[in-house]
């Protein structure tokens, strides 16, 4: 359906792709994978002609429709949810508008005259409707918006009052109501809780066009895609296989073109060396001189490009008591919604206790509480004996000064720290050269959340309350982040919605639902097992 043909880019000084192809075919799901800048979004915009390749071609089916969504989604004002989903259903929103326009004109004394052709072109654009599927539309959107989380306030809402996350989901929902013959979706999980992702999974599987995407998060990634293309230096690469299999297949590959190389240097070496030795022997120069002409014609193999992997290792944190935090008969209410009534909860030594709940059910409410950033309305939130806390809030990023490099943000925060391990730091946080001199201001949702953990994790608490840690993090950064909280000796309470995270994490659950507090003896894994659903908030 869709073809790159020998493309080439370069966006200033950047070459992006050099005489780059892959093709999208009917019925393909492919995840676009590559380090953060490598092309993505270049080559989506190419694709949808937004920006023409230096050189190369972009074909595309004659007559096919394109949904792009991308993480950019604008100014949305004066129309409700629904509307603004409805608007972006393609040409059956072009119809509904003009049948409306019709029943106007139908309804003006003014326009008598001309009632015969208005009555004969309502009929046409009635059956065009119809034949659209027009009128199951506004139930079709408002299964969207459902799936995607909206109550039926926030559907009837005005859209310009929704945050950036809930718009989002509204630009999504057009793309989705659409359904056009191919889907590029930029980045479609962020701003999604577990739900809402699960239920796109299930759109996105039962979806017949073909669908192009990136994503954060591995689990998402892997139930939905059948093939995956890797940008990298310039190239694209596919691999036929979900993203797990994708993995282990690069990660094969740069094992045998690291042996490969390795053979060939050593090979090398003993021809230079034998080279080196006798060429100034007259006896041996014919020798020598062939093997010159042999190393010159030798087609050298590279070693395997160094995947930015960044590794963090904690300094072991000082031991708590047994008892971490202890809630006795708690009460929270925010005006007449209540959140928690009588909330009798504690957390020992060790545990690491993932939260489950639907949005609203008080998951940021009780790591507030247990960090002290808001009081119970009444009861007791008990810090046990030397608990040394650190707190990755959602809002965390805020408090970062604008104008503070990242490497001065460090030595802020650490004075007593030599340069070296505060430059080191920050390249286990993905802060190489450069990067630590940029201003605070102009990082990435991604860099900021990096650089907060950097500082939160560099002088260790034993008791982590984490609030979404993973949203902005790359696939890299945050099999980084797991494998250093796997090591990590304290104790931890979170909230995340990316399955692999709460899967490798967790050893206790929490489970906040409208029927109870419900606690579960193992970790997210357990409880996927006894509960048969992987959110509290699924509908079966």
């Amino acid at each position: 359906m869709i073809r790159l043909d020998n493309i080439s880019k370069q966006n200033g000084k950047q070459i992006v792709f050099i005489e780059a192809s892959a093709a999208l075919l009917k019925g393909e799901k492919i995840g676009l994978v590559g380090p953060n800048g490598a092309g993505k979004t270049t080559l989506f915009r190419m694709i949808t002609g937004q920006e023409p390749p230096d050189e190369g071609q972009v074909s595309a089916d004659r007559g096919i429709t394109i949904g792009y969504f991308n993480q950019d989604v604008g100014e949305m004002s004066g129309q409700s949810a629904l509307a603004a989903v409805m608007d972006g259903a393609g040409p059956v929103s072009v119809v509904a508008a003009e049948l409306k326009e019709i029943e106007i004109a139908l309804g003006d004394p003014d326009r008598a005259d001309e009632m015969e052709a208005l009555v004969e072109r309502y009929g046409e654009v009635q059956g065009r409707f119809e034949e659209l599927g027009g009128y199951a539309l506004e139930g079709r959107a408002s299964e969207v918006l459902d799936g995607l989380g909206f109550s039926q306030e926030m559907m009837d809402g005005d859209v310009g009052k929704l945050s950036g996350g809930w718009k989002m989901r509204v630009a999504l929902g057009r793309i989705l109501l659409m359904r056009p013959d191919v889907m590029l979706l930029d980045e479609p999980s962020n701003h999604l809780d577990i739900e809402s992702l699960i239920w796109l999974e299930d759109f996105l599987r039962g979806y017949d066009g073909a669908l192009m995407m990136t994503a954060h998060d591995r689990a998402f990634m892997n139930r939905i895609v059948n093939k995956v293309v890797e940008i990298d230096s310039g190239t694209l690469t596919s691999y036929t296989g979900n993203y797990e299999f994708y993995a282990e297949q690069r990660a094969l590959a740069d094992k045998q073109q690291q042996a490969q190389f390795e053979r060939q240097q050593a090979m090398l070496a003993k021809e230079i060396a034998f080279i080196e030795r006798f060429k100034a022997r007259a006896s041996h120069a014919a020798q020598v001189q062939s093997r010159v002409k042999k190393l010159d014609k030798i087609d050298r193999v590279e070693p395997p490009r160094r995947r930015q992997t960044v590794t963090f290792e904690f300094q072991p944190a000082p031991r708590s008591g047994e008892d971490v935090v202890t809630l006795s008969g708690v009460n929270k209410a925010y005006g007449s919604k209540v959140i928690y009534d009588g909330l009798d909860f504690s957390i020992r030594r060790k545990e690491r206790w993932c939260v489950m709940g639907v949005n609203g059910a008080g998951k940021s409410t009780l790591l507030k509480l247990v960090t002290g950033s808001t009081n119970p309305d009444t009861g007791i939130v008990k810090l046990g004996g030397s608990v040394k806390l650190g707190y990755f809030a959602q809002h965390a990023m805020e408090v970062l000064d604008g104008e503070r490099t990242v490497f001065e943000s460090l030595e802020d925060a650490f004075p007593q720290a030599g340069q070296g391990s505060l430059r080191s730091l920050a390249g286990c946080f993905g802060f190489s050269g450069d990067d630590v001199e940029k201003r605070c201001r102009v990082l990435s949702g991604g860099e900021k959340a990096r650089l907060v953990m950097a500082m939160m994790l560099f002088d260790p608490p034993n008791f982590l309350v984490l609030d979404e840690p993973t949203n902005h993090l790359d696939i890299a950064t945050k099999e980084m982040l797991i494998d250093a909280l796997a090591n990590y000796e304290g104790t931890m309470l979170f909230v995340s919605h990316d399955r692999h995270f709460l899967a490798a994490l967790s050893n206790r659950t929490l489970e906040l639902t409208p029927d109870g507090i419900h606690q579960y003896g193992g970790g997210y894994t357990e409880y996927v097992a006894r509960t048969g659903q992987e959110a509290p908030g699924l509908r079966h």
